[in-house]
């Protein structure tokens, strides 16, 4: 039989264990880093710093002049050394052979007829006009303590001597033999010999090395013999450079072969792969000091985004009835402008919300009322006996109706105001042709016994009367200003309209000469569906919603509509003043 998985024991850690506790720190600190130091912002901000320090060293590292300054004065360093070199050579090592010296008593031996001729021995010791014992010593002396290779060609290219293969009297041979196999390069090893090797001029020829061959294989040899010193630098296989400068070996103008000195492949690389590498090495150390200079910076930036994110997911979730959003406006910076920029869209959020809520309690409340009459009406009409009592029934009917049909149509315009408001865009407004177009259509639409209106405007530039909005709206709060005054205007009373403008603003007052509004009624006239008539006079004619709608419209223009009685004062002190009607002040911001 086979177990299943239902039938496998479950090995769980108690949760008093050591383990367990020790495991729930580290996937708590591990979550901690990976979204808090390492998050996505702070991981682009990293990379982002070091992808620009690692293209500015790349930068430092490949166009640098150290390895060129290095090459050229080893190359001086090597001419100054050779002609040295060649200068004691000439002096030193070679023969005179312009002149021939012969023992004056082999000639006193002649017999008559007879010529001394050289022998073979002596000419034998002039066959190299430099000579090899003689060059070994000096060679040896002078180029041992450098790391230089020097080489000593005759006239014909031959090679007589190379520092390489001197020694001196007793001294040790060692050879350096290659291993068995050659060990692999780490990864990192391949890398830095990748860049090294990208980094240097592929322009270079390639040093060949020619050993006993003839040197005039050599270009700068062949000068050399020539009487002119020349210098070249070459690259071998493995990369490695080679400075090599030849120096003509001559006395009295007569060259008598050449010297060439040439570095040993590596030495100036191994000076130049220092200096890179102390560069690497402050490459690492600034590095280092970036990422955790970009984590300081990313901590104060996506830790504020983060908790703005949070409160906004609480908000979008509404775990809490207001959640409060940080604030960060004292920071002064673009995380600061956010903050508050945030803040100050939920809390208009907020109030929108109670604001359509109070506004659905209050449609609720005042659409019951026409309905509740609506209601009773209905129900009474077929319990009236004579027609007096059903006509005044019906009557009330119609007038519910259209008191219904009045609410729906201002309840319909006034939800969406804001809507139509935020989407239209806003333009300039000439409030003095807004005003005569709306004062003229409301007396063509003025009875004949109702009152006047009369239009005043204070004398200023056609300019000073323009200001940013929306025109149809703004004849929308006038006109709902000037038929609310003639609704509590005498009929042979007189509307006055008049128009201003300040330094920055303009402002439409429209007076009655009405009764005015009692003192404790100033600011909640503007509330909606709020009526207040005197001895319930036109009851159900108005919604309560033009004063409403009106201080709406003139707060989305960044204005302000205000209201108080026009009073005379007493003759005494004692006397009260006289209220002469009501007044609307309604002050916009200048364009």
């Amino acid at each position: 039989m086979t177990a299943t998985a239902e039938n496998q024991p479950v090995t769980e850690a108690p949760e008093g264990r050591p383990e367990s506790r020790t495991r729930r720190i580290l996937s708590g600190f591990s979550r901690f880093i990976g979204l808090h130091v390492f998050s996505s912002l702070t991981r682009r901000i990293i990379v982002l710093n070091l992808v620009a320090l690692i293209l500015l060293v790349a930068g430092i590292l490949y166009l640098n002049q150290f390895r060129a300054g290095l090459t050229e004065a080893r190359v001086r360093s090597l001419q100054t050394q050779g002609e040295i070199i060649a200068g004691a050579i000439a002096t030193s090592a070679t023969m005179d052979t312009d002149s021939i010296d012969i023992d004056p008593k082999m000639l006193l031996d002649l017999e008559a007829g007879q010529s001394l001729s050289p022998v073979d021995e002596v000419f034998d010791a002039y066959e190299f006009a430099i000579n090899p014992e003689r060059v070994a010593p000096i060679l040896r002396r002078l180029v041992s303590p450098t790391r230089t290779r020097a080489r000593i060609y005759d006239r014909d290219g031959t090679l007589v001597a190379d520092s390489r293969h001197l020694y001196a009297r007793g001294q040790i041979l060692r050879y350096d033999l290659p291993p068995p196999e050659e060990a692999e390069r780490s990864m990192l090893e391949n890398v830095w010999h990748t860049i090294n090797r990208w980094m240097q001029r592929s322009d270079l020829p390639v040093y060949q090395e020619l050993g006993g061959a003839n040197g005039k294989g050599y270009p700068e040899v062949i000068r050399a013999l020539d009487a002119s010193s020349q210098s070249v630098v070459r690259v071998t296989d493995h990369g490695e450079l080679v400075v090599s400068v030849a120096v003509p070996i001559q006395r009295y103008r007569t060259v008598y072969g050449a010297l060439l000195l040439s570095t040993e492949g590596g030495d100036i690389d191994a000076i130049v792969y220092a200096e890179r590498l102390a560069i690497v090495r402050v490459l690492v150390v600034v590095a280092t000091v970036t990422v955790l200079l970009s984590i300081l910076m990313a901590g104060t930036i996506a830790a504020p985004l983060r908790r703005l994110a949070d409160a906004a997911d609480r908000v979008r979730g509404g775990v809490q009835t207001r959640p409060e959003i940080p604030d960060y406006s004292h920071r002064g910076d673009e995380i600061g402008h956010l903050s508050l920029a945030i803040r100050e869209m939920t809390s208009s959020l907020y109030n929108r919300i109670e604001a359509i809520e109070s506004f659905a309690a209050d449609v609720a409340h005042e659409l019951k009322n026409p309905l509740t009459s609506l209601r009773s009406a209905v129900e009474t009409l077929p319990l009236a006996k004579t027609e007096e009592a059903k006509t005044r029934l019906a009557t009330i009917i119609q007038h519910d109706v259209r008191r219904l049909d009045r609410l729906i149509s201002d309840i319909s315009n006034a939800s969406r105001l804001d809507a139509e408001l935020a989407r239209q865009d806003a333009g300039p407004v000439d409030v003095r042709k807004v005003l005569e177009t709306v004062v003229q259509m409301c007396r063509d639409t003025t009875p004949e016994e109702g009152p006047s209106i009369a239009f005043h405007i204070e004398e200023a530039e056609p300019e000073a009367f323009f200001v940013t909005g929306h025109d149809i709206r703004l004849g929308q709060v006038f006109n709902n200003l000037i038929d609310n005054a003639r609704s509590f205007c005498r009929k042979d009373g007189t509307v006055n309209v008049t128009l201003t403008a300040k330094a920055r603003n303009l402002k439409v007052i429209v007076d009655d000469d009405g009764p005015g509004i009692r003192s404790d009624q100033f600011e909640r006239i503007f509330e909606r569906f709020y009526t207040d008539r005197p001895d319930g006079e036109s009851f159900g004619q108005n919604s309560g919603l033009g004063l409403s709608i009106s201080k709406q419209i003139v707060d989305a223009h960044k204005g302000r509509i205000m209201a108080e009685n026009r009073i005379r004062p007493g003759a005494t002190p004692d006397d009260p003043p006289e209220i002469l009607g009501a007044r609307f002040i309604v002050t916009l911001p200048r364009r």
